[in-house]
């Protein structure tokens, strides 16, 4: 760590602001570049997803994945066993601990393994002549990367500042579990929390106007509905939110219709919104859209020619490794001047939810709203062995080609093990293959994975006339 100040010989070449992921990520690779950087970071480093989202949210969900287990394992005949939480508060230390390890090893012990690059802990923003400062004090770079990152998204709701309602960072880190949570918002963050504290014991409703995932393909949003009310979670769709107020030990929430619900806490999943709005970005001449994202090129340029931006803070592909290859992309053509363009059209995601939900490239709606001619493919799981033999048969697989040509356009896995397959199938999209392609590609026999290549055969043939392992 150092102080703000400025290298032997002048300005940097790089400034980046924010030490998060895609931080990390620019700083890195314009230093391995031969660039001076300075890597400007304000708070706890690491950013969100070491420190708040990623690391430990998948570290409760494993944990609480035993109680599941537990409790289903009597599917199969003879079999018996049990969980439960018996000291919450340990379960979290663990979680942070990790937190603390990774927050180390991958972040904080990493600088000094690269010498072009100075961390500077301080408030970056601009003046109003447009020039970067550090805590006030002018702070001189050629060029600048912003990758301040994402915070939760409080909705403006009547009453919701008063109730110490819990978002995504405050949930994980309770040392004693509620006995009744609302979860306000049902996207990849509210699922997930909703069926970890589930899980855990909490009886949980899950309150959305837009119903469960609904950027997920229809088919793939309503199974897994159904599978999380199967786990007891109340799941509720409304128009919209009333107010919110506490009474008593209990918090009330009120929708537009009159729909009243009550739990001891409130969970707000509603989204994260970019950190652009301290940065003073108008005075640099730098764009935000309607929600704060700040608008870039395809090279992560911003309208100012001297600051690139990457990340949560441009309000898209909110995911870490979107938000390192972003950082990755600007910082070459920051230092380098290079024209490197971001492309997402293979870009695989995934829901931890059990089961887990992934996808990669174009839905069927999204498709045909491209203007395209789809033909479609829904495999359910009941129809791949290793489901049959783990007799844990939750989930489909949807496949959408073009009609003639019959590429891949897009696949979404909904399976116990599917965040794990996806990857083949964006493999299958940047490399340009067909339905027919995938449908003879060998696979290894009872997998997961193998469910693609039966939904790729599904678009022409009964899988269910085929033998085990028939091409």
């Amino acid at each position: 760590m150092k102080d703000c100040g400025t290298p032997e010989g002048g300005a940097y070449d790089l400034a980046v602001i924010g030490a998060g992921s895609a931080g990390f990520s620019a700083a890195i690779t314009a230093a391995e570049a031969g660039a001076r950087v300075a890597l400007i970071g304000d708070g706890t480093i690491g950013g969100t997803c070491v420190n708040l989202g990623c690391v430990p949210s998948k570290a409760l969900i494993r944990a609480v994945e035993g109680l599941h287990h537990a409790r289903a394992v009597k599917r199969f005949d003879g079999v018996e066993a049990e969980g439960r939480v018996t000291d919450w508060a340990a379960t979290v230390a663990q979680k942070q601990a990790l937190v603390d390890e990774l927050r180390a090893a991958k972040y904080a012990d990493v600088l000094p393994r690269h010498e072009n690059v100075d961390y500077i802990e301080g408030c970056a923003r601009f003046d109003e002549q447009g020039r970067l400062t550090v805590d006030g004090a002018t702070f001189p770079a050629a060029k600048i990367v912003i990758a301040t990152g994402s915070r939760p998204h409080v909705p403006a709701i009547p009453g919701i500042e008063e109730i110490d309602a819990l978002d995504s960072t405050s949930a994980l880190e309770l040392t004693a579990l509620p006995a009744s949570l609302l979860v306000l918002g049902a996207g990849y963050i509210g699922v997930e929390l909703a069926q970890l504290f589930a899980r855990a014991g909490v009886i949980v409703t899950l309150v959305s106007r837009r119903g469960v995932l609904p950027e997920a393909e229809p088919e793939i949003s309503e199974a897994l509905e159904r599978y999380l009310a199967d786990e007891g979670i109340r799941l509720a769709r409304i128009t919209g939110y009333e107010s919110v107020a506490r009474d008593g030990s209990t918090v009330r929430l009120t929708g537009t219709g009159g729909e009243s619900f009550g739990a001891e806490r409130l969970l707000l999943a509603t989204g994260r919104v970019p950190n652009s709005d301290d940065l003073n970005l108008g005075a640099a001449g730098i764009e935000t859209d309607a929600r704060g994202g700040i608008v870039v090129d395809a090279q992560m340029r911003t309208v100012n020619p001297n600051v690139w931006a990457a990340g949560d803070v441009t309000g898209r592909d909110q995911f870490v490794y979107m938000a390192a290859y972003g950082a990755k992309l600007a910082a070459r053509n920051a230092v380098a001047g290079e024209a490197r363009a971001y492309d997402n059209g293979t870009m695989p995601w995934v829901v931890f939810s059990d089961p887990q939900v992934a996808g990669v490239g174009l839905s069927e709606a999204r498709a045909r709203a491209d203007g395209r001619e789809v033909i479609t493919a829904v495999l359910p799981l009941d129809a791949v062995p290793r489901a049959l033999a783990a007799r844990d048969t939750r989930g489909l697989i949807k496949l959408v080609a073009e009609a003639g040509s019959k590429r891949l356009l897009g696949a979404q896995i909904l399976a116990p093990e599917g965040a794990d397959s996806i990857q083949t199938a964006a493999m299958a999209l940047k490399a340009g293959l067909t339905y027919e392609d995938l449908g003879d590609t060998i696979m290894p026999y009872l997998t997961t994975v193998e469910g693609l290549k039966l939904a790729a055969q599904t678009f022409e043939k009964d899988v269910a006339a085929l033998s085990c392992c028939a091409g």
